[in-house]
């Protein structure tokens, strides 16, 4: 397979890394990265704001059944998994209000919105392998993303190379009953692409009542309809059915970290109540990118997208099914004022969503009688304008701002109450806000700049906080409001060999969702008060040694998300990465059930998170990928009475990838994870009842595997 530009593990994608052939003086640059940003295409170096990227190299080094530790190598972000493939994604601290799924960021899916209206993300239905990069915008991005305090996430799955087609089949197996299949067929032209891609994943799982079954088939075309026009079409089907496990005490932790959460004498446990998440999703959208002119050009989005939904659980046995439909535009603009470069984009979103949510009572992983019956009605919707002006002296000034507005409406149809019963409607129709981000930047020399930037953010909240189930409805819940400030600096030194971005914020949230879970494991939501969050973020790799030979390798072209085939100066060599984050996150005013925690550490936020490893690959295409990750203490009560302990934990992958008469393509690899057998708690449940905070995650495993392609 064609190595991509972008070497492992960097925040930033590799860049103007240039190479002098010892026999030559001639220097040879790859070409400068492009990110999506906050809408525009620009050269990292030229956006001012906090962006990670993760490319389809940094997937590949590690096992491909999760997307934990590919994401993981970012500072600022941080995905754990509470049980296997239930995700929880924090970026700058949002885990405080993410006791489950991932919420108050928002995530596009080849420019699909694929965050629901609800406000909730689920990033489960995806599998890594699919995937070729992953960019993440951190703080509020109301200016192009809506309404948010988190950030977006914007995801692109692979795309074959203009004149190739490629036929891939991939196995791997590992401990705890690991099993992956995948099959993809793809082909590209000058004028368009068509990929295709099944996976199949079974996992019998590190813990009692923790297997896996996930099926994924992805499709992605595009089609350059005209002259002027470009039309993309995005397909992409889930069948997920996975069990929960649990959360446990620290005594039973102790004891034995595998086993379900069990029974007492009070309550059923996971094993006997057949705890489990089923679903089966399908999403569908299309794209249609016109070019007016040199300056002129529209990007208009469509989707529709179906789920249904089963998940029994301690108490409840819930029922869901949904239909969502959506879309986005984005008009773009390119001017001169002054005789400088002005960019114009605005346009809106639009989404809405049907919910049919039947809750009953679990009986061993049946339904019982019916609890209560709701319908959900969901309407979220933005408007946005940003401008981006070419400045004297290398600055670059951009200005944003978007309007949101949120309803929700509710029918209870049924409840399960003292006859008789009249069904009723709630409705909550958030205040309308405006959000609006600052930000400059400065190019010191064509390598290096430094930005600064303000913005605000509004998060309203999601269905399931202001709806749990539990079955009450939260009315009083309010939105969060936050406004942060940063300061960044980002580019090489030594002579291109180094890269290295730096960022450091203070973010202050007001009206902060904080959760806690009640004795049957219901999670319930209520607003805090406010938070301060001051943290830094830093980014370092660089090559130890490289060979100065060229290769032709998969790059993306200057002026979008196209690829094409280059001679660039080969990845042959030894290369070391870093990523570490300080979170210095404190409670500001919250008084909760008579107790005073301000001033208290942020729950479920650890102060300081470290990733780093080494990249080999030698000419005959040995490779090899150690990684080291270290997570300091999290408390996880918000009186910070109990505590989750830090750990440190190692992994490798390694193997033998090649291209044979440059047709047949194989990839052998094996590798482990938890090389130390180190005990730990990843995506602990916050201010549990009955103090069972801890989810334990899989001590050491070994995976292996073989991927074998032909491409003409």
């Amino acid at each position: 397979m064609p190595l991509r530009y972008a070497a492992p593990l960097l925040l930033l994608p590799a860049s103007l890394f240039a190479q002098t052939s010892p026999d030559t003086t001639r220097t040879v640059a790859l070409p400068e990265a492009t990110v999506t940003g906050y809408g525009q295409q620009l050269p990292l170096r030229r956006t001012a704001a906090a962006v990670g990227v993760v490319e389809a190299a940094t997937f590949e080094r590690f096992p491909q059944n999760a997307l934990t530790q590919a994401v993981n190598t970012l500072p600022g972000v941080r995905l754990e998994e509470r049980a296997t493939a239930s995700y929880r994604l924090s970026v700058r601290g949002s885990t405080l209000r993410s006791p489950f799924g991932v919420r108050n960021v928002k995530v596009y899916y080849e420019g699909i919105p694929f965050t629901e209206a609800s406000g909730s993300t689920p990033l489960n239905l995806l599998d890594p392998a699919q995937l070729g990069a992953l960019e993440v915008v951190k703080g509020p991005a109301a200016s192009v993303y809506g309404a948010g305090t988190g950030g977006a996430v914007l995801l692109r799955n692979r795309r074959p190379v203009a004149g190739q087609a490629r036929a891939q089949i991939g196995f791997s197996a590992g401990s705890y009953g690991l099993r992956r299949y995948t099959v993809a067929a793809e082909t590209g032209s000058a004028t368009g692409y068509f990929r295709a891609q099944y996976a199949r994943q079974i996992l019998d799982g590190y813990r009692q009542n923790s297997a896996l079954r996930r099926d994924v088939l992805a499709l992605d075309g595009e089609l350059q309809a005209s002259e002027k026009g470009t039309l993309s079409l995005h397909a992409l089907y889930s069948d997920l059915d996975y069990q929960l496990p649990g959360s446990l005490t620290r005594a039973q932790f102790g004891q034995d970290p595998r086993q379900a959460r069990p029974s007492t004498p009070t309550a059923a446990g996971t094993v006997a109540q057949r705890a489990a998440y089923a679903s089966r999703t399908v999403l569908l959208g299309g794209t249609y990118e016109h070019r007016f002119s040199d300056r002129f050009s529209s990007r208009t989005t469509l989707y529709v997208t179906a789920s249904a939904i089963k998940t029994p659980f301690l108490i409840d046995f819930e029922r869901n099914t949904q239909l969502g439909t959506g879309g986005r535009t984005t008009l773009n603009y390119r001017t001169a004022l002054a005789g400088r470069t002005l960019r114009l984009q605005g346009g809106g979103e639009l989404q809405t969503s049907f919910e049919n949510s039947r809750n009953y009572q679990n009986r061993a992983g049946q339904p019982g009688p019916l609890r209560y019956d709701d319908e959900i009605r969901t309407l979220t919707g933005f408007a946005f304008a940003q401008a981006d002006y070419e400045l004297p002296a290398g600055f670059l000034l951009t200005a944003g701002a978007s309007y949101n507005r949120l309803r929700y409406r509710i029918n209870r149809l049924t409840e399960a109450v003292t006859p008789p019963f009249a069904a009723y409607q709630v409705t909550r129709d958030f205040r309308p806000q405006v959000s609006p981000r600052l930000a400059l930047l400065k190019e010191i020399t064509p390598q290096i700049s430094v930005y600064g930037s303000a913005s605000s953010g509004f998060s309203p909240p999601t269905e399931e906080e202001i709806r749990p189930s539990d079955g009450s409805l939260n009315t009083a819940l309010q939105a969060e409001r936050g406004t942060s400030y940063e300061l960044g600096t980002r580019g090489t030194l030594l002579n291109q060999r180094l890269t290295f971005d730096i960022a450091a914020y203070d973010f202050r949230l007001h009206q902060t969702i904080v959760t806690r879970t009640d004795d049957q494991g219901t999670q319930l939501f209520a607003n805090s008060g406010n938070t301060r969050q001051r943290g830094l973020e830093a980014a370092l790799s660089g090559w130890l040694w490289r060979m100065a030979s060229l290769e032709n390798v998969q790059v993306p072209t200057p002026n979008g998300p196209a690829y094409e085939m280059r001679n660039v100066p080969g990845s042959v060599g030894l290369r070391a990465f870093a990523s570490y984050t300080y979170n210095h996150y404190r409670f500001g005013r919250y008084e909760s059930n008579g107790n005073d925690y301000s001033g208290n550490r942020l729950t479920g936020t650890a102060p300081h998170t470290l990733t780093a490893g080494l990249d080999f690959r030698e000419a005959h295409g040995f490779y090899l990928s150690p990684t080291i990750n270290h997570q300091a203490r999290i408390f996880v009560n918000d009186a910070n009475t109990e505590a989750a302990p830090g750990y440190w934990t190692f992994g490798a992958r390694g193997g033998w990838r090649r291209a044979l008469k440059n047709k047949l393509e194989l990839d052998l690899f094996a590798g482990l994870e938890n090389a130390t057998d180190r005990r730990y708690s990843l995506g602990n449940d916050l201010n549990a009842f009955g103090n069972r905070y801890f989810q334990p995650a899989p001590g050491r495993n070994y995976y292996g595997g073989v991927q074998a392609g032909w491409r003409w």
